[in-house]
């Protein structure tokens, strides 16, 4: 799950450190990152494929912890730390033996959790900051869950490669088109500097990866791709697009420091959070699991 994308989908995003791209960022330590976690995903789905969960739980915990700092930091809400931070633990751990059911009765206790937590505060503030903590929970682990649901299966590996594979080549051909061709502001009220030519550069390349991924690491007809590469690509710009609400609503550039010079681990999480339950489901539709 913590794989990065070199970029942002219309290649716009910056960070501090090192001299930056064209795009506005140190383009060397982006893709040395992304590499490096890459290979630490690679390496644990070649091998033992349930290493995945270990770093979807891992990858959660540093981005609730993040999102939370911001939180309090910006916008002084007091938020449920711990429900949160094991509810969510919970949440992705519980998903690999009982599936649905056990994300679901995680959930569940977590909202009571968050509830009996903030009320020893008092009144003051209650539903901002319960609100606030419901945010987190829901975006952050409750995806992600169903992201670790994906290696579960005995094709799981092929799975995640799809998913991962489809969001990178998203962010990637989102990043050279908007770089090379961009003119047009999609969302100019929220990123400025994203644009339509990126959105399209992203589709292509999305889709491209997705029917190759279908038909060669999970035996599927290729074509299926031309349906899940643009709806993931959906999802992977709606992701970097909430991220950048949420950083303008609080006046901040970025979630934390985790990775040095780079920003937060959520400005590299951001589009495979909201991609991660659509993949799921839709490669539960069309690549059923095998009886």
């Amino acid at each position: 799950m913590a794989a990065a994308s070199a970029s942002s989908p219309d290649g716009s995003a910056g960070r501090t450190g090192g001299r930056p791209s064209r795009a506005g960022r140190n383009l060397p330590l982006a893709i040395g990152v992304g590499l490096g976690m890459g290979a630490v995903i690679l390496v644990a789905l070649l091998t033992v494929r349930q290493g995945w969960i270990a770093i979807v739980a891992v990858s959660a915990a540093v981005g609730t912890w993040e999102v939370f700092g911001a939180l309090n930091r910006a916008a002084g809400i007091r938020l449920s730390r711990v429900p949160v931070l094991i509810g969510g633990q919970a949440m992705i751990w519980l998903s690999w033996p009982f599936g649905t059911e056990g994300i679901l009765g995680s959930l569940l206790v977590t909202v009571l959790g968050c509830f009996v937590w903030r009320m020893r505060l008092g009144a003051a503030g209650f539903v901002r900051d319960v609100g606030a903590s419901m945010l987190v929970l829901v975006w952050i682990p409750l995806c992600m869950a169903f992201g670790a649901m994906l290696v579960v299966p005995a094709d799981g590996t092929g799975r995640v490669l799809t998913f991962l594979i489809i969001v990178i080549c998203s962010d990637t051909g989102g990043y050279a088109a908007g770089v090379l061709f961009g003119r047009h502001p999609m969302a100019p009220k929220v990123s400025p500097k994203k644009s339509w030519e990126g959105l399209a550069g992203s589709m292509v390349l999305g889709a491209t990866g997705a029917s190759l991924c279908l038909a060669l690491l999970l035996d599927a007809p290729w074509w299926y791709g031309l349906i899940l590469g643009p709806v993931l690509v959906v999802t992977a710009v709606i992701g970097d697009l909430v991220e950048s609400l949420v950083k303008r609503d609080l006046g901040i550039k970025d979630m934390g420091q985790t990775i040095p010079g780079h920003g937060g681990l959520m400005e590299r999480l951001d589009s495979l959070v909201t991609s991660a339950p659509v993949a799921w489901l839709l490669l539960l539709v069309m690549v059923p699991y095998a009886s």
